[in-house]
């Protein structure tokens, strides 16, 4: 059947529709049993006959959601692309179509399609799990402390080319900004929703693993110019979908679609919200998408935790920076590796790093509406001992979104380093419950040592650095905190072990290079403290 009699089908004026309907009942069931033979026998991935069979399978589901036969051409269509994980979710949707508005489970043919692509799935995630880092796992994770409605934005599906991958990632980043903006929610941290990126999960098995009430699932294709987006909310609990809706537009476009996004998101599921809070919650845009691009890339290894992966960070940032100079959270997030390289000692000049922090934190500008970059500059001016003006970054960032998992996680460090110990775990609490598997939930957990250790429970604290090695033994700074807090409580055995790690681990490290960090800056005395159980741990002064 061609193209264009489904159009004219399709629309229908009015008064015909009584005397049309047989037609058209007729041409639909003829439309969808055309899309299954196609999807069949499609040729390679890409082709035009691709392109028209996925078009007409959209209009299809326009028309009637519950079209099993365009759901399952769209699921062989994404296969077919190597997106299973798209094609999974393709059925998901289908089954709570379905569900909710004929009462039936789907056909046999459609359970067996299913069934075979997370076949294929499962194995391509076996195949690939020696190539790539497996998800943090969460340390501890405390109840959720609220009663708001609770979404997450899952990594959203990249149906272009695998050089895109970022920029989908990208637009899930924007979204979860843009929600967790909105005080009546509790949103999930992109870290932690990243760890599901790559394999499918079912949603409930989301809900409990993240607490949440709700699920945000969807797709991005990018070709040249043009971008389009899918996006559904679904009930954690029920499966049940919520709201779905599509955009389609220039890649300029992105930021709007975002923001319209992130409005919709937040009026279905909570009707009080209007659109008008999320245009308060709105942070400027960068002027070139460029500099946002170079930005997006660098993302994934500003958390990578490693010294190789910050260099490259601080790279892509430079590039973003060359693009578009007054980028406050490019110079923001620049800012915030270069402290990482001071304070983890990943720096043979850890004072070059923190001069180099503090003038990005400058360069950065105006950031007063972009609790991200604020985080970054205060958690970068914190490293650098400015607790002060660290705190009042801080601060800031969590007024304009109370549900910043980073801004928690840095307001419990700045409590440690002015010496205020007893305000920590509350703040360090709150990040966790905010971002359960976030690749750096191993610091929030040190940091709640730290504080347990400068209250006097050593033993606690040294049962938390146990617990943080245990579960990331190449996270090298655990073992000072382990050495220092072991000696002293007294357990030579368990700090001189640590010692002997952290010198495999880091030969450059000296008990005088540590000392000089300016994170001790507020507490003189505490310092010398730890000073003295390193020297008992056998660590190296000079």
């Amino acid at each position: 059947m061609p193209l264009w009699s489904w159009r004219v089908a399709a629309a229908i004026p009015d008064g015909l529709d009584e005397w049309f309907g047989p037609y058209q009942a007729r041409y639909r069931q003829k439309a969808q049993q055309l899309v299954e033979r196609l999807s069949l026998s499609l040729p390679e991935s890409g082709s035009a006959v691709e392109a028209a069979c996925e078009r007409l399978t959209e209009r299809l589901l326009a028309s009637d959601p519950t079209a099993e036969q365009a759901h399952r051409a769209l699921m062989r269509i994404y296969a077919g692309r190597g997106h299973e994980n798209a094609a999974l979710r393709q059925f998901e949707t289908c089954r709570a179509l379905l569900k909710k508005h004929l009462g039936v489970e789907p056909e046999a043919q459609t359970l067996s399609l299913a069934a075979s692509l997370q076949t294929r799935g499962g194995n391509r995630q076996t195949a690939s799990a020696h190539d790539t880092a497996q998800p943090p796992q969460p340390i501890a994770t405390p109840a959720r402390p609220h009663d708001q409605p609770s979404v997450a934005v899952m990594p959203f599906d990249n149906l272009g080319g695998a050089e895109d991958e970022y920029f989908a990632d990208g637009v899930v980043e924007e979204i979860t900004a843009a929600l967790s903006r909105i005080r009546d929610f509790f949103v999930i941290a992109r870290q932690s929703a990243f760890t599901y990126k790559g394999r499918f999960a079912d949603v409930r098995e989301v809900g409990r693993e993240l607490s949440v009430n709700y699920v945000v699932e969807g797709t991005v294709r990018r070709d040249g110019n043009r971008l389009r987006i899918s996006v559904q909310l679904v009930d954690a609990e029920t499966r049940t979908q919520l709201w779905s809706e599509r955009y389609e537009g220039a890649t300029e476009d992105v930021f709007e679609f975002q923001d319209r996004i992130a409005a919709q998101v937040a009026g279905a599921i909570h009707p009080a919200i209007r659109g008008a809070e999320i245009e308060l919650a709105r942070r400027k845009p960068p002027t070139s998408l460029r500099a946002y691009d170079f930005v997006m890339r660098a993302y994934p290894n500003i958390w990578g935790r490693r010294k190789d992966t910050n260099g490259l960070a601080i790279e892509l940032l430079k590039k973003a920076i060359a693009v578009d100079p007054a980028y406050g959270r490019a110079h923001a997030l620049l800012a915030w590796c270069h402290a990482s390289n001071a304070v983890f000692l990943w720096a043979e000049q850890p004072e070059s790093e923190l001069e180099k922090a503090v003038a990005a934190v400058e360069a950065a500008g105006s950031i007063g509406d972009d609790p991200t970059a604020l985080t970054a500059a205060g958690a970068a001016l914190s490293m650098g001992g400015d607790q002060e003006r660290a705190a009042t970054f801080i601060e800031k960032a969590l007024t304009l979104d109370p549900n910043n998992a980073w801004a928690w996680a840095r307001h419990g460090w700045i409590a440690i380093y002015r010496g205020e110990a007893a305000l920590a775990p509350d703040r360090f609490q709150r990040a966790m419950a905010l971002s359960p598997m976030d690749p750096f939930a191993f610091a929030v957990r040190l940091g709640m040592g730290y504080a347990l250790a400068k209250t006097g429970s050593l033993s606690q604290a040294v049962a938390i650095a146990r617990e943080v090695i245990a579960a990331h033994p190449d996270i090298i700074t655990s073992y000072r905190y382990l050495a220092a807090w072991s000696a002293m409580g007294g357990d030579l055995e368990t700090a001189r072990w640590a010692a002997q790690k952290l010198m495999a681990a880091q030969p450059s490290f000296t008990i005088e290079r540590f000392r000089s960090l300016p994170i001790f800056r507020n507490t003189p005395e505490w310092a010398d403290q730890v000073v003295e159980g390193l020297k008992l741990a056998g660590l190296p002064e000079r």
